[in-house]
């Protein structure tokens, strides 16, 4: 009795047990069970080689019939009788040759049991035709057989090819490479190009068994064979179908060529595998062979975005080839301007969603193929690119996907890293694909979920166990993480915005030579296109990758910048950008790979100065445009904390010089107001705008919180350098726009600085240090920078410009019980606690509310003294020269005229209705409403009039870059202000404006008069 355990070493399943018998004196006899050791030394190395196959026990099995079947085909040729397969091997001269073949020719043993152990078909295949296992024999030179897919012929066949003969040939042909990939003596390149080679040849040596069997009578047609899909790529795998489509060159050749075609595809049936002509136009209820003219016409008229992709992969395969390259040469144009249509991108993306449909639920995540993150995934993602870029670079038309992503590299159209990443995941999933298909040579691209079989294949593959982790476990890490990564990938490429812009642009606007480029721009109406064209040139002069990447991006830019009112200033702004960060390794590759961020930046670069200097001075901030969730305005908390704690890091320490902790917070201001810029701009950009697209309310809210926090830091700073006495209360309350929550970009901050003195501390004292404090406060945020300013304004203190910059809290209850005028109170609608004490700001403001909603609401001389001043703000305040109708602030139902009825109303009310008392404009007027205090039809015009004003002040900065109230009657820059509010005519525009501030200015004015 054998110890099994011995064997089970070695790998072999059943603890060794089943392998006792097949080793042993009635087997192979390379095993001595008295010993429990291999019979000899070249038994030894026969046993290893066994134990390294994917599964040895199928090895073994296999070798066992394998030699058998040696044995008793020579029995037969020697007269004996015919038996059939037996645990017991015969002794024969041809069964030792077997063994004593592998033992002296270590190639032959290694490519021969790794073929056994990793594929049962193949293994079949050697037992039913005993003689084959010679063409993996190591050559007289020491080279292994030739594994580059030819098939070879004996001497009695080269007369008359037979089906028969031509079924041998593929199958030796097809053997050696499976040995030669299972024995890593070839990659997976060459592999599927043999594949591909073999696939070739057979349909050669198909067409001539069907030529040879037409009728005498009948003449030879002129056919070619186009292959397609993965043998047109040469890229395929081992168990296919091969798909191919049939072109006779004319009417004449019609009858003919479909029966040689219909021979080819049963003789491809019988010998390898099916032949697929499904690729064909109308698909198989079309016929199965065309003309070279009917092609031509359907392809011209009737042709979908999919059937163009299929003939990436097209090349002469068979037949007549001067016949198939013209056939190539006269579609090639259709299939290179095909991404030009409207649908076809959305054509692309839309198929690879139903093949992912069509995968039955129970194995999507097993489908290595067709499921997510499998091998169509990659394809897919890479055919779009070659169909959109691919129309201008001709070094983009290659058939294979792994040559078409190498060259989309090279070409800089899919990044570095990206790039290796796809391929990695292709190479692996292939791999896995190929182990699978020879295993039976059967169709299958789902990875088993058998444990018995994962364990085979994770063998097959080369995987081993490893400390805490076993083979399968291993195998499922790899794959699991290459499927994330290509379906992140594929996601990115396929859907990346840039692809449907690029794809929009004619390919003549794509080629960049200088008489293109030119007759472009004047074209696009570029004032300047000598100008332009220089720009041009030098952002996409050489060969570096660089100059690659914005010879791609360029051609949908300038689109972008055409629709501008100036275009020549998008592409100038966007030259000193890429001069600035061109040199950085993120920024082209955020503008290609960023989803929406190249586009984003042509709309913000073309319609805004405000944001390209702010964009300029800190270019970094152009990733803010990649992630929407950076485009909406940061909480008030986290501003303020931020903006404190740089401040900090600049004087901590011992430090005592603010410049530098005001510089960071300037900064961080100047960040932020790009990022509410942005968010500004692109919110009514159609599929540019962010997911939530951000108003005027939202804008002012934002901006006056950034006031908030930046006081906040400046005040934290001025009070770490300037403490004054222990125990000294300091805050500042905002007023106007800021109070309100109503700040636009060109506000200033309106405030009033109040303290407390600590108690024993004198009042001269408090007040010098207070003062001290606020002017240090005034100086660091006015201090010249390259930043927008922030005027930090307090005319509305008491007695205005000639009254002390600080007051206590105590004085300014006496002066607002003794001298406070009617538009003081006014003012103080608005006042609120913004940084500092926070104890002594609500003070401040439980002060203010007595004098914002006084008992019994106004007087009527008050309420005329109202008028009166609005009457004088209107004539003495407007600049010189300004058009009152559409001056944003102070014209005709702007922002003014509503201002000044909706306070008029709180100062008469809010003393009796609570829900009156807010500061901002807006909530207040609602609340008014509610209250009955304004008409229905009234409050809806004033809103409009204050939102349309607010919305066009703003834009009038981010257009022109510097503040400005007046609304131009014509030119660029109001084209630049409906273009960002919306689009539409520019005319049409200034009539909405003056139509709806009208209606707004008669509102107020029956507000006012009531």
């Amino acid at each position: 009795m054998t110890r099994p355990s011995r064997l089970a070493r070695y790998g072999f399943a059943d603890n060794g047990i089943r392998a006792a018998d097949l080793l042993g004196p009635d087997g192979l006899r390379l095993w001595n069970a008295d010993a429990q050791e291999p019979v000899d030394p070249d038994a030894a190395e026969l046993l290893q080689a066994l134990s390294r196959a994917a599964d040895p026990s199928l090895a073994l099995r296999q070798l066992h019939r394998l030699v058998d079947a040696v044995s008793r085909a020579a029995l037969r040729g020697n007269g004996g009788p015919v038996t059939g397969p037996g645990e017991q091997i015969a002794e024969s001269p041809a069964a030792d040759a077997v063994l004593s073949a592998l033992a002296a020719d270590a190639g032959l043993r290694r490519r021969l049991v790794a073929v056994l152990g990793a594929s049962s078909a193949l293994g079949d295949h050697l037992v039913a035709n005993p003689d084959q296992w010679r063409v993996l024999a190591t050559g007289k030179t020491g080279m292994p057989p030739s594994a580059e897919g030819h098939l070879e012929f004996d001497d009695a066949t080269q007369g008359e090819l037979t089906v028969a003969a031509l079924r041998t040939a593929y199958r030796i042909a097809l053997l050696r490479i499976a040995a030669a990939d299972l024995t890593g003596g070839r990659g997976l390149e060459p592999t599927m190009a043999a594949l591909s080679r073999l696939a070739d040849e057979t349909l050669a040596a198909a067409y001539a068994i069907a030529l040879a069997g037409l009728p005498a009578t009948t003449a030879a047609p002129r056919l070619a064979v186009i292959a397609m899909g993965k043998c047109g790529g040469n890229e395929l795998n081992y168990v296919s179908d091969v798909d191919v489509i049939f072109v006779a060159a004319g009417d004449e050749d019609l009858s003919a060529g479909t029966a040689v075609a219909a021979k080819l595809i049963e003789v491809c049936g019988l010998v390898a595998w099916p032949v697929d002509a499904a690729l064909r136009p109308e698909g198989n209820r079309g016929p199965l062979v065309r003309t070279l003219a009917s092609h031509q016409a359907y392809y011209r008229r009737w042709a979908r975005t999919w059937e163009f992709q299929a003939l990436l992969k097209a090349r002469p395969a068979a037949g007549d080839p001067a016949l198939a390259r013209e056939w190539l040469d006269d579609l090639a144009p259709l299939v290179w301007h095909a991404a030009e249509r409207p649908e076809a991108v959305a054509d692309v993306r839309d198929m690879r969603r139903k093949i992912i449909d069509n995968v039955p639920p129970k194995e999507v995540d097993r489908e290595i193929k067709r499921g997510p993150g499998g091998l169509r995934d990659i394809e897919f993602a890479v055919q779009l690119l070659q169909l959109v870029h691919g129309r201008i670079d001709e070094s983009l038309r290659l058939g294979g996907t792994l040559a078409a992503l190498r060259a989309l590299v090279a070409g800089g159209y899919v990044g570095r890293e990206d790039g290796e990443t796809l391929l990695r995941g292709y190479r692996f999933l292939r791999t896995v694909e190929h182990r699978l298909q020879l295993q039976n040579l059967k169709r299958t691209h789902t990875v088993p979920d058998d444990p018995r079989l994962l364990r085979w294949l994770a063998a097959a593959l080369d995987y081993t166990a490893e400390p805490g982790r076993d083979a399968v476990e291993a195998f499922r890490s790899d794959w699991v993480g290459h499927a994330a990564h290509v379906r992140r990938l594929h996601v990115k490429l396929l859907y990346q915005p840039l692809l449907e812009a690029v794809a929009r642009v004619p390919a003549e606007a794509l080629r960049m030579t200088p008489e293109s480029a030119g007759r472009r721009l004047e074209v696009l109406g570029f004032a300047d296109p000598a100008g332009a064209l220089r720009h041009l040139q030098a952002l996409t002069g050489g060969v570096s990758r660089t100059a690659a990447i914005q010879r791609t991006l360029l051609p949908m830019l300038l689109q972008e910048f055409a629709d501008a009112p100036e275009p020549d200033r998008g592409l100038l702004n966007y030259r000193h950008v890429s001069d600035k960060l061109g040199g950085t390794p993120w920024y082209l590759r955020l503008l290609r790979d960023g989803g929406p961020v190249a586009r984003r930046l042509a709309r913000v670069l073309s319609l805004s100065r405000y944001a390209t200097d702010l964009l300029t001075r800190d270019p970094e901030a152009l990733r803010l445009l990649a992630d929407d969730a950076e485009l909406q305005p940061r909480p008030h908390d986290v501003l303020r904390d931020g903006f404190v704690a740089a401040v900090d890091r600049h004087l901590r320490d011992g430090a005592t010089d603010p410049a530098p902790a005001i510089v960071a917070v300037r900064a961080s201001r100047r960040r932020e107001l790009f990022r509410l810029a942005c968010a500004d701009i692109l919110s009514q950009a159609g599929d540019l705008a962010p997911a939530q697209p951000i108003d005027v309310h939202a804008i002012g809210i934002a901006l006056s919180a950034l006031t908030d926090a930046t006081l906040g830091a400046a005040l934290h700073a001025a009070r770490r350098v300037r403490p004054g006495p222990e125990g000294l209360r300091f805050a500042v309350i905002g007023m106007g726009r800021l109070g309100g929550y109503e700040m636009s970009y060109p506000s200033d901050a309106d405030v009033l600085f109040v303290f407390s003195a600590p108690e024993g501390v004198p009042d001269a004292e408090a007040s010098s240090a207070a003062h001290a404090i606020a002017e240090e406060l005034r100086r660091t945020l006015g201090a010249p920078a390259p930043d927008p300013p922030l005027g930090v304004d307090a005319d509305l203190r008491p007695e205005g410009r000639q009254g002390p910059l600080v007051r206590s809290l105590n004085a300014y209850a006496q002066y607002y019980s003794r001298w406070s005028k009617v538009w003081e109170s006014q003012a103080l609608l608005r006042a609120r606690f913004v940084c500092g004490d926070e104890d002594l700001g609500r003070e401040f403001e439980q002060l203010a509310d007595g004098m914002r909603y006084p008992d019994g609401g106004l007087t009527r001389d008050q309420i005329v003294e109202i008028r009166r001043i609005k009457a004088r703000v209107e004539t003495e305040r407007m600049p010189r020269g300004a058009d009152p109708n559409t001056h944003a602030k102070l014209g005709r139902g702007g922002l003014a005229d509503v201002e000044w009825a909706v306070q008029l109303m709180q100062l008469r009310h809010a003393y009796a209705l609570p829900d009156l008392r807010m500061t901002r404009t807006l909530e207040a007027l609602t609340a008014e409403l509610n209250a009955k205090l304004v008409d229905r039809v009234d409050a809806a015009a004033m809103t409009a009039g204050w939102t349309l004003a607010a919305q066009v002040r703003n834009a009038l900065t981010l257009v022109r870059g510097r503040p400005t109230d007046q609304l131009p009657r014509h030119g660029p820059e109001l084209a630049g202000v409906v273009q960002l509010l919306g689009g539409g005519d520019p005319g049409e525009f200034v009539d909405r404006y003056l139509r709806i501030t009208r209606r707004s200015r008669a509102a107020m004015e029956r507000v006012l008069d009531a």
